[in-house]
């Protein structure tokens, strides 16, 4: 098959590595720093799969940054462009997948449109009415950041939102490319296939808000939070997984989609969803009044990045702490290797590890890395299991 993978971010990338191990793949992007980085197998993201399959895999990929000769021929046009939370709108940004498909009916009409970024729930029924020229079937993807490629050798299960013959043949070209041989593969309607994603990193958010909300208390009541989080986790019925706590859920996906889930409420009764968001706020103020109370000079902010082996800080829950001291007046400056700028939120970017220990009275890190480990007098950090 010639399939083309519009959008080469973690989704994109990954899928596009993927299926390369079988077809002709074209990744289509917009930056051409990107689309030169894989034509010379240098992955743009932090990702080990990725980089291990770029050196030893042989893979039929390409990128490339026109959007004609990309789209021309492809039998796939998978759709992977970001969709951020518009908070004026209360919805997702659809806007990069509406004009992806529009440059689609210029060129081939022909080809089956497959819709992986999230959206919100109704969102395909509307675009196929809108479009029903083309073939458009929405299928949900399921990935870490830091794990995207792993997470598409090995899936959890595969979702894809209709029962057509077109549909089954997609599930297909997964399934084959695929290291799991016993994947699950459900199909169902698109408006389910859109709530399973977003119910789904929503009970995520409500999982992670769960056990901060534990640790807050711990902390108020001077107990130990690990004593209190291995007795709960250790029941079968709640598991001992997804329970580190930290000062917030963020990256991508968790804040932006249940914010969406909310909105698609409307008028439907609810609690907990609206709860959950609510929980995230209050757990990112409290951390800022608890480092508060310590009455440091100077907060040293430890990595921006929202988990350990990422290059992504997109939403994380530490710069909200950052706004939060900032109020409060507190100095505050920050160590993120990935950084290029001088200062991030009005913040000092110290680019030095050494200097950065010696200016901070306090460094606040939400996850901890041997590079900090011998400075734990001075670090402060909720991360008691040393993982994501």
């Amino acid at each position: 098959m010639k399939i083309c993978v519009v959008g080469i971010g973690y989704v994109g990338l990954s899928l596009s590595v993927l299926l390369s191990q079988k077809h002709e793949v074209i990744a289509y992007d917009i930056n051409k720093e990107k689309v030169d980085m894989i034509n010379n197998r240098v992955s743009p993201i932090n990702d080990y799969e990725i980089n291990n399959y770029f050196k030893t895999k042989t893979l039929n990929l390409k990128a490339s940054c026109n959007y004609e000769s990309a789209f021309k021929n492809s039998n796939y046009i998978i759709i992977c462009t970001p969709t951020n939370y518009n908070e004026e709108t209360n919805s997702f940004d659809t806007s990069s997948i509406e004009i992806t498909i529009n440059k689609i009916k210029e060129i081939n009409n022909e080809c089956i449109v497959i819709i992986r970024s999230t959206v919100p729930i109704g969102y395909t029924n509307l675009i196929c009415n809108k479009h029903k020229s083309l073939k458009i079937i929405f299928s949900p993807e399921f990935l870490r950041e830091d794990s995207a490629l792993y997470d598409n050798l090995y899936p959890s299960r595969i979702i894809i939102g209709e029962k057509s013959l077109e549909a089954k043949r997609f599930a297909n070209l997964l399934v084959e490319c695929v290291i799991r041989k016993d994947v699950p593969v459900l199909y169902m309607n698109s408006m389910e296939a859109e709530a399973v994603k977003l119910f789904a990193n929503t009970y995520l958010a409500l999982r992670v808000a769960f056990f901060n909300e534990l640790d807050t208390y711990a902390l108020e009541k001077n107990l130990n939070t690990k004593n209190i989080i291995d007795g709960v986790s250790l029941d079968p019925r709640i598991g001992n997984y997804y329970n580190n706590p930290s000062f917030g859920y963020g990256g991508y996906c968790l804040p932006k989609d249940s914010k969406q889930l909310f909105h698609n409420y409307m008028d439907i009764p609810e609690n907990i969803i609206e709860a959950v968001i609510n929980s995230n706020e209050t757990r990112k103020k409290y951390i800022a009044s608890f480092i508060k109370k310590l009455n440091p000079k100077v907060v040293g902010i430890y990595r921006l990045v929202m988990k350990s082996n990422s290059d992504n800080f997109r939403e994380s829950s530490i710069q909200d702490v950052i706004r939060y001291l900032k109020d409060d007046n507190i100095k505050v400056v920050i160590y993120e290797p990935n950084l290029k700028s001088k200062y991030f939120l009005g913040c000092n970017v110290i680019k030095n590890f050494d200097e950065f220990i010696k200016t901070s009275n306090i460094v606040v890190a939400n996850r901890l890395d041997k590079k900090i480990g011998k400075f734990k007098s001075k670090v402060f950090s909720r991360d008691l299991y040393h993982d994501n």
